[in-house]
């Protein structure tokens, strides 16, 4: 943990100085590329020691693949290549360490690599293997015509800026970032003249870098203070249960639960914060004129803590993640999306138990859910005082479904994890399950997802 602060807080510093002594005016893309690749080799191998070697090995492995392999196939071959490899190191976590966590735990760092990897093979395969009109509007812009150099391979996956805890970016906005096109793509969009500019502003990324930081910080006050003195493993405690009412135990979960987030937002900002310190993550202008440099965000924290419902929340959490789930699973899957893409995630990762009780409750409550919406919302939209309680109600229901499902993931092992549930009476994999058994299921209006793609693109050209 001491080496991971120790980086990214050098990664910091080190963004700072890219944006400004080797921007793209004052550097070629070529120096840019080896400056990011040698000092993200440098974290890898200070963090992790020779663990790193996992790091480069896959790398390398999946180079030979993207330059070998078929285009119609290299999507899959990366795929299992890469996957296949993870799950070798998770395995080796889970029997070799016992589910300790690795003092040089090198799987978050194999993690964002395998996302990487599998986002440029899909790319690559959708710019040279398929056709335009094959492709949804968001493949279509995404879509890689040409494969990359090694140098621009290796920059992409093991740049300083997320080597060590990401994000995973689409491989076209780096090169654009890398090249200097980043900014100025996205201030395009916008008719400047209309709002009195001669030319194009120079937005700085400052402001968010600042801001972000000081979210960091809170985040860091908050995990040392709760998250150690609220342990999740304490709502199994034998004493615990024995002395405290059924509703009690609930309102301790969403505590504990609450308790174990700010290390996620504090790794998670601080990861975005470095790349906004290079001049990366700009994703334009909102509707009040506002610079917006949220383009890698990985959480929305408010949006988190007042979601209405399940969807909202996964959405707003891990958000580089779940877009890397829709873009290599439930836009490909042929059958079952949901499904699939809720059993990739649990795969990717790890092997432990707990993640496998998190992520098929999470498809349980996911349906149940989306089926308690297309029923019974319409009804509470008449009026403001009843789409306020229906508000607060989903609010309340959404947040303890959450803290239900993600107690496993932390619990990890099965005997713990069985406790729990049998503690809290299995009740929301009954109430899920009642749910499906007795509302009905209504179609989506487009059951074909080309045709869902089709609506998509019609109602952007409208616009």
């Amino acid at each position: 943990q001491i080496n991971f602060v120790a980086c990214q807080l050098f990664a910091l510093l080190a963004a700072f100085w890219f944006r400004i002594y080797l921007s793209p005016s004052h550097a070629s893309s070529a120096v840019r590329h080896a400056f990011a690749t040698l000092f993200g080799i440098y974290f890898a191998v200070f963090c992790f020691g020779w663990y790193s070697i996992h790091l480069f090995i896959l790398v390398m492995m999946n180079y030979g693949i993207m330059n070998m392999a078929s285009i119609p196939n290299i999507h899959r071959y990366s795929f299992v290549v890469a996957m296949g490899y993870l799950t070798l190191c998770h395995i080796s976590r889970i029997y070799i360490f016992h589910y300790g966590i690795l003092t040089t735990d090198f799987s978050g760092p194999l993690m964002i690599i395998t996302q990487k990897i599998t986002t440029l093979a899909c790319q690559l395969h959708d710019g040279i293997g398929r056709q335009a009109e094959e492709l949804t509007p968001e493949q279509n812009r995404l879509a890689v015509k040409s494969r990359p150099s090694l140098l621009e391979y290796l920059s992409y996956l093991l740049n300083f800026m997320s080597i060590i805890a990401g994000p995973c970016s689409n491989y076209k906005d780096y090169i654009a970032f890398i090249e200097g096109r980043h900014v100025h793509m996205k201030l395009l969009e916008v008719n400047w003249k209309q709002k009195g500019y001669d030319r194009l502003p120079d937005p700085s990324p400052t402001g968010a870098v600042v801001y972000k930081l000081c979210i960091t910080l809170v985040s860091l006050i908050l995990f040392l203070t709760l998250t150690k003195n609220f342990p999740m493993a304490y709502i199994i405690d034998n004493e615990f249960l024995d002395k405290t009412p059924f509703l009690s135990r609930l309102g301790y979960l969403y505590v504990v639960t609450q308790a174990a987030k700010p290390k996620y937002y504090f790794a998670w900002t601080l990861a975005d914060a470095v790349n906004n310190a290079a001049g990366y993550g700009f994703s334009g202008v909102d509707e009040r004129g506002t610079f917006r440099w949220d383009l890698l965000s990985n959480l929305n924290i408010w949006n988190i803590e007042t979601a209405t419902s399940f969807k909202m929340y996964i959405e707003n959490w891990n958000i580089q993640t779940a877009a890397w789930l829709k873009r290599v699973c439930y836009d490909r899957a042929p059958w079952y999306p949901t499904a699939l893409t809720f059993i990739l995630s649990a795969l990717w990762h790890g092997i432990y138990p707990g993640y496998y009780f998190t992520f098929l409750t999470g498809i349980l409550i996911t349906l149940a859910a989306r089926a308690i919406r297309n029923n019974c919302r319409h009804y509470f939209l008449s009026s403001v005082p009843l789409k306020i309680a229906y508000d607060v109600v989903t609010w309340a229901v959404t947040q303890l479904a959450v803290c239900y499902t993600v107690a496993p993931f932390v619990m990890l092992a099965v005997e713990p994890t069985i406790k729990f549930y049998k503690s809290v009476y299995f009740h929301m994999h009954i109430l899920s399950i009642l749910v499906l058994l007795l509302l009905p299921i209504r179609p989506q209006t487009h059951s074909v997802r080309r045709a869902q793609s089709q609506t998509m693109l019609n109602s952007i050209k409208s616009k």
